[in-house]
């Protein structure tokens, strides 16, 4: 019951506080691109690149960029000697028809990895669920035309019940819809164990702190590892991942 009454009052949060992240897109399009940037000058031509497109969630809105969970992810790699480089592509306000839009342009340079991650303000903002589904399709196929070889993970997202709740769960299946018929790996809800209990979670009530970016790295993780740990390699035991954090 304490776990639906958490998850209730994050839905209910994320109904007055998601659109308001639009405010932000503008200041925070400078700031990723300069990021994205930064990190591209660092990659080599021998570094594998994991590619996190997402909204304010993926660029650590609120917090510094390096508390976020792709880097996080990166410094959990460097730490067990893997060679990935990993590109912030999250921008705050992003829907998917943004997503898309600028998509074209992120992909100028190779990607193995690509870690998807929009969804939520189209729901917040009533957006047809066949229209956000239809958009996250065409930047899963554009991904693919550009690299049939690259590996896509999709990262689920719910929203309240505030357009009905059938809306609502349409929504929520629209991600292991997606996963299933692409044959992609499917991040059940990026923000298991962090939604709805406010510790974990800043002001607005939505966006992890910076413990809350640690859980969500450990939800990214539990599916990424399966792409980037040989088989039979080294497992990320609980000793590493305290040392890591």
């Amino acid at each position: 019951m304490l776990k639906v009454l958490k998850f209730r009052y994050f839905l209910l949060v994320l109904l007055f506080v998601g659109c308001g992240e639009s405010t932000e897109k503008k200041k925070s399009d400078t700031q990723t691109e300069a990021v994205s940037s930064v990190e591209k000058e660092d990659i080599s031509a021998d570094d594998s690149v994991i590619l996190f497109y997402g909204n304010s969630l993926t660029a650590a809105y609120g917090l510094d960029t390096k508390e976020g969970f792709p880097n996080r992810i990166q410094q959990r790699l460097d730490s067990l000697g893997l060679d990935y480089k990993v590109i912030n592509s999250g921008l705050s306000g992003e829907t998917t028809s943004g997503g898309l839009n600028r998509l074209d342009w992120v992909l100028n340079q190779p990607v193995d990895i690509f870690v998807l991650e929009l969804g939520a303000n189209d729901g917040l903002r009533g957006i047809p669920i066949t229209e956000s589904m239809n958009n996250l399709q065409e930047m899963i196929d554009m991904v693919k035309g550009k690299n049939s070889e690259t590996q896509i993970i999709l990262a689920g997202m719910q929203i309240p019940p505030n357009m009905g709740a059938d809306y609502a769960s349409q929504f929520k299946m629209m991600y292991p819809a997606l996963a299933e018929s692409n044959n992609i790996l499917l991040i059940p809800f990026l923000l298991e164990g962090v939604a709805g209990i406010p510790k974990l979670n800043l002001e607005d009530g939505i966006h992890p702190t910076e413990e809350g970016q640690r859980i969500v790295t450990e939800n990214v993780w539990e599916i990424l590892k399966t792409i980037v740990l040989p088989k039979g390699g080294t497992e990320v035991t609980e000793e590493l991942v305290e040392e890591l954090n």
